[in-house]
């Protein structure tokens, strides 16, 4: 199921239980910022979604799609982070 950003991911989890996985949410706006803070909206949205169950998960995405104007960077930086911190948190 997908979600936009303006879903919170723990609720939307609690909601449809362990039935299907989930995909989204980050606001695309993020990327606007500076790499600190993306690295942190990755991990609070990772936290949020908790650990996944055997065979449902989350599908790290967008809320919605991306800017022309994002800058490549901020997308790189994002990718590193969700690897990263999926690592940390998942094993």
């Amino acid at each position: 199921m997908g979600l936009d950003w303006t879903v919170n991911l723990a609720d939307a989890r609690r909601r449809v239980g362990d039935k299907v996985a989930l995909q989204g949410n980050l606001d695309p706006n993020v990327l606007f910022a500076g790499p600190a803070q993306i690295q942190a909206e990755v991990r609070k949205l990772l936290e949020s979604f908790g650990k996944p169950e055997a065979g449902v998960g989350h599908v790290f995405n967008l809320g919605h799609g991306i800017s022309q104007f994002t800058p490549p960077e901020s997308v790189t930086i994002l990718v590193e982070a969700v690897h990263g911190i999926s690592r940390e948190l998942r094993g």
